[in-house]
Order: structure tokens, then sequence, then C-alpha cells
């Protein structure tokens, strides 16, 4: 069965057909502001099983020195997925319309999360990146 998202205004619509996997939380200074919240909820498409359904020309991307980057609604700002060099790479999951039937596996960059933000110790975290 498809999963479906799309931005906070309805604006832009996307489908995947096929398997989220990789689901992580980024707990870094940059990902804090990207997605205005004490974490980034993200997990890796494949970007031949993803699709724009609707609005696609309202994307505003914004890319990093280092390659990766972000699409995001020019309407009203949502978040809607990551790049790498100019490709899909994964995919916010706050902005799913279904359950992605997928966990976050584990918390990376807790090193610099915020000081505000209290983590369980039960949960898999890691310093930095992944290791």
């Amino acid at each position: 069965m498809p999963i479906t998202g799309e931005c906070f205004c309805g604006s832009i619509k996307y489908q995947i057909i096929g398997n989220l996997k990789d689901a992580r939380s980024c707990h870094c200074s940059r990902c804090r502001k990207a997605f205005s919240s004490q974490a980034s909820a993200y997990a890796l498409v494949e970007p031949n099983e993803f699709n724009w359904l609707q609005g696609s020309e309202k994307l505003t991307s914004y890319e990093s020195e280092a390659g990766f980057g972000l699409q995001f609604c020019s309407r009203c700002g949502s978040t809607l997925c990551g790049t790498y060099n100019g490709e899909l790479h994964g995919i916010t999951l706050g902005c799913l319309n279904e359950s992605p039937e997928i966990e976050i596996g584990y918390h990376i960059y807790v090193g610099s999360k915020a000081a505000w933000e209290v983590i369980p110790e039960s949960v898999k975290t890691f310093k930095e990146g992944c290791q």
C-alpha cells in the first residue's frame, strides 16, 4: 500500500511506493533549526519509489556546501524531504499521512542536543553520526 505525505497547507503532495528504511532522529544544531524542533525525524527512501503528486513547482530547495539539502514548501514552509547532491535522499516523517510502519531506530548527534531536551536512557544514541 502506498504511503502519502503533504505539506501543512496541502499545496504539495507526494506518494511513496516501497518501504522506508533507516529511520533516525538527528539532534545537531542545524537539524534543530531546519526542522524548528528539538530534532529531526527522517527516513531514507529510494528515489525511484517516490513521486510528487501535486505542487512540485512550489518546492524551494536549500543545499549546504557538503551537498546535503532540504526541500520545503514555499507557501507554508514545511520541510518535506532531504537531498544529497541534488537527488532525493529521504523524507521527513512528520509530513506523512499514514503510519509508515517504521520506528526511529537511533538518535544521532546527541552530543550537541539542546540543553533542555531529555532523551530516555533506553534509546540508542550516538554522540555524533552513526558508527
